[in-house]
């Protein structure tokens, strides 16, 4: 039987596969149009980062309005894509860092620095949201922030957890290089 930790050889790809995911979560994040959205039928009320939709009773098609019209909606939606930049940025250094030898562990905790980074902005625009739009746009009946919305949270999440183990890994170089006999 194999065990595995974060401290073997093959387990060290795990946190790159986990900004990976992060990266995956933030693009529906960023496409969905399931940010918020009416919660029963008739359904109303539907948007995105972007932009917000209405059906109102007496029109049958859906009236959309940009969110870029308002300081908060610029601001949410720049906020999110510095941090998913970030992210991507992230990602591809530590790709790098697992892959050559020679610099493996010498970024690796500025990687989970800037991963923090990104998590806050991350956040700051998944605050801003709801609190602005609830605020600003008009809304009947009841509703709800959905699937994109739970998204671009997940992708936090995930950002602050490897931003951990990122921050954390260089205490164990020697166990994940392989330097040290396991003890069993």
């Amino acid at each position: 039987m194999a065990i595995c930790t974060l401290a073997c050889w093959r387990c060290r790809w795990l946190l790159p596969l986990l900004l990976g995911l992060a990266i995956i979560l933030g693009i529906i994040a960023l496409s969905g149009r399931g940010w918020l959205e009416s919660e029963s039928a008739p359904y109303q009320h539907q948007a995105s980062l972007w932009e917000s939709c209405t059906r109102w009773d007496t029109f049958p098609n859906w009236v959309c309005q940009s969110l870029m019209d308002y300081s908060w909606g610029r601001a949410a939606a720049a906020t999110y894509l510095v941090g998913f930049v970030i992210l991507v940025i992230c990602f591809a250094l530590a790709v790098i860092a697992f892959s050559v030898d020679i610099l493996r562990f010498n970024f690796v905790r500025g990687i989970g620095g800037l991963l923090f980074v990104a998590a806050i902005f991350q956040i700051i625009c998944l605050v801003i949201y709801p609190v602005k739009f609830t605020e600003d746009i008009e809304m009947r009946g009841a509703n709800m922030f959905s699937w994109a919305y739970g998204f671009g949270w997940a992708s936090t999440i995930i950002l602050i957890g490897c931003a951990f183990f990122f921050c954390c890994l260089p205490n164990w170089e020697d166990e994940v290089l392989g330097n040290i006999k396991p003890a069993y």
